[in-house]
């Protein structure tokens, strides 16, 4: 599946993308103590991403370790960028050199924030910004911010992250939004269910992070990895894939972008685009997903 497209915008990505998260540090994401992962590996799965067709990176000038920073190995690694590949990022939130989390950016900010991605990707504009909101209720004059950098011609398309459903109505209302990004994955926020559906219905790209976390963000419940190991050992499969292949089919219009730093793991992430699940093991899994909410 990861040569099954979908648009952003006038964009067209494979479902299967990858997450930069994790590129930077080894463990947790944004843990102070997480020891940077090797540079080498970093630039390899990159490449070994682009390699086996994923041409969709979602990343943030926020990530980054002590020593690595995600946008600067996706830089080092893939420019010159290859003409089909779509690099999406994100702002309002911002970290200092050393790390600490900075006050929610204003309007007036986000111009920075665009800015300083362009220069870390070495990009003379980016491909999709996606709004990552914290602790706002009215997002419009973010937008609004966002969608004058759109006319100015830093930014091609736009988008959201981490909202609930009056957040996209007040984008809307300011320009087009092509991705709505936030946590779900099975057993993970079922009460996004419906937001996916709008999403579907309004021609939205819907875009999980954390699609492999179970009911608690880790492995699941004890009776949620039995049954998906269940399943999984039956395709002959891992959970993980399992978990991609599931969400995948919660749409046509839903993306995957599953972060990782380790090249094994990436080509099992790409390789559960080929993962058919039968009518039946859906029912089983919707079932299971719907369990904890």
């Amino acid at each position: 599946m990861v040569g099954v497209t979908l648009a952003l915008g006038d964009l067209t990505v494979n479902r299967i993308g990858l997450g930069a998260m994790r590129l930077p540090q080894e463990g947790t994401a944004f843990d102070p103590r997480a020891r940077p992962r090797d540079r080498a590996q970093a630039v390899e799965v990159l490449r070994t991403a682009v390699e086996l067709g994923v041409n969709h990176v979602d990343t943030a000038a926020f990530y980054f370790s002590a020593t690595r920073s995600a946008n600067e190995l996706i830089n080092s690694a893939l420019a010159p960028y290859p003409e089909d590949l779509v690099i999406v990022t994100k702002v309002g939130p911002g970290r200092t050199p050393q790390g600490e989390w900075l006050p929610f950016a204003r309007p007036e900010q986000l111009r920075g924030q665009v800015e300083e991605n362009l220069r870390q990707l070495g990009r003379d504009h980016l491909d999709v910004v996606n709004l990552r909101v914290s602790g706002l209720d009215d997002v419009t004059a973010h937008f609004q911010a966002l969608a004058q950098l759109r006319r100015d011609g830093l930014v091609r398309h736009l988008g959201l992250s981490n909202v609930r459903p009056h957040h996209l109505d007040q984008a809307l209302r300011v320009a087009p939004v092509v991705c709505v990004q936030n946590a779900y994955g099975l057993g993970h926020h079922p009460e996004q269910d419906d937001f996916v559906g709008v999403c579907g219905e309004r021609g939205i790209a819907y875009v999980p992070f954390f699609a492999l976390a179970g009911a608690n963000q880790e492995a699941g419940t004890s009776a949620e990895d039995d049954e998906v190991t269940g399943i999984a050992r039956a395709h002959g499969a891992s959970p993980a894939q399992v978990r991609l292949a599931w969400t995948l089919a919660r749409g046509p219009h839903v993306l995957v972008i599953p972060g990782t730093g380790d090249p094994a793991h990436l080509r099992q992430n790409v390789a559960a685009g080929e993962l058919e699940l039968s009518a039946e093991e859906l029912t089983r899994l919707d079932a299971l997903h719907l369990s904890g909410s």
